[in-house]
């Protein structure tokens, strides 16, 4: 993902600002996760394997996969050997994680997929996607075995479609020229077996954004289900049929009013929720009803939003602060972490560690 390029940082880390209904949980700090190493400047994407309770962080300035205990509540090793930052979105990396079975999978900004093994930390593969930029956001598809990852900066942007079964198979490329933005976060739909990957813009149109559903069998586009006004980035399924979009609409380059949006994957309707803007990367907790979204390019400052996955309506907006854009959401004790960088371009104060969030 795109980490944004105009932050605004908003009060100190941690303070919060309750915008709850009567009677709703709130959540607040409840601690911080250090990060050894270099200090943590650049990060992408953050994952969480709700199985394990392990967290895995996509660390380009120690160029590897942070992993944490959560259930322990500390950084546990690092899987190093990816490219780092660059100073250019195009050839950061490590950039999408997500695990599959006994290992991480990992877009990486040298244009290709690392696999992790998790037992020994270490790359047993390199898989090329043929792509001359960054190997960017991914999704994984257990029931099929299939891994899917985006080329968001080649042009045209693509989709690679890879077997996780021994051999690695490339089964399938898919161009999308009409994507002039690029593609964002791809999750995968276990209600409908198919993929979903955020399209920010279409026809260098920035109000005109959607959804590629894509069909992880044959690697082929089924549909795009159109978004309007939002800049796609993250990507959470909440209550059955229903999506939350983390929209970048909102980020002053873009000229549109900030909002998040629900669509429901069955009519297509769309459901906005307004004044709060400049997302990336999204979660969800469905066993609260909660969604999450990170909102590091927001017009009023850096914050964690937390919506109501049922009534889609905001009920906190938590300061966050620099470089905030990644967040991950663990069910198995209800809390929410957020990367914080110890500076991000100008501005600096940030505590170059992973911010914890729960009602206790």
């Amino acid at each position: 993902m795109r980490v944004m390029t105009k932050l605004l940082l908003s009060a100190a880390v941690g303070v919060m600002a309750w915008a709850g209904t009567a009677g709703a949980a709130e959540l607040r700090q409840v601690g911080t996760i250090s990060i050894p190493g270099e200090p943590l400047n650049s990060f992408d994407i953050s994952y969480i394997d709700q199985a394990t309770g392990m967290y895995y962080l996509a660390d380009r300035s120690n160029k590897g996969i942070d992993i944490v205990d959560l259930k322990k509540g500390a950084w546990v090793g690092r899987a190093t050997g990816m490219v780092g930052f660059s100073g250019k979105n195009d050839t950061s990396g490590p950039n999408g994680v997500v695990i599959a079975g006994k290992e991480a999978w990992v877009g990486d900004g040298d244009s290709t997929i690392k696999v992790v093994d998790l037992k020994t930390m270490k790359i047993v593969d390199t898989i090329k996607t043929g792509g001359k930029n960054r190997a960017d956001e991914i999704g994984y598809d257990p029931k099929d075995g299939v891994i899917a990852i985006a080329n968001a900066d080649d042009d045209p942007p693509f989709l690679t479609f890879v077997s996780t079964k021994p051999g690695h198979k490339i089964l399938g490329k898919l161009e999308e020229p009409s994507f002039s933005d690029g593609m964002e976060q791809t999750a995968y739909n276990a209600a409908d077996g198919m993929f979903y990957t955020d399209i920010p813009e279409m026809d260098k149109d920035h109000a005109k954004g959607g959804l590629l559903v894509t069909n992880p069998k044959t690697a082929k586009q089924v549909k795009i289900i159109p978004v309007q006004g939002c800049v796609p980035h993250g990507i959470a399924f909440g209550p059955p049929g229903m999506v939350f979009l983390g929209c970048n609409a909102g980020n002053p380059r873009l000229g549109l009013p900030a909002k998040q949006v629900v669509v429901d994957l069955k009519t297509g309707k769309q459901i906005d929720i307004p004044d709060i803007g400049g997302s990336d990367e999204s979660a969800v907790n469905n066993k609260l009803g909660l969604y999450f979204g990170a909102l590091n390019g927001n017009p009023g400052g850096p914050i964690l939003a937390v919506i109501d996955a049922k009534k889609n309506t905001v009920l906190q907006k938590i300061p966050t602060g620099p470089g905030a854009h990644s967040v991950a959401a663990y069910e198995g004790n209800g809390r929410v972490y957020v990367p914080i960088a110890v500076e991000a371009g100008p501005l600096k104060g940030g505590c170059g560690c992973i911010t914890v969030y729960g009602e206790n």
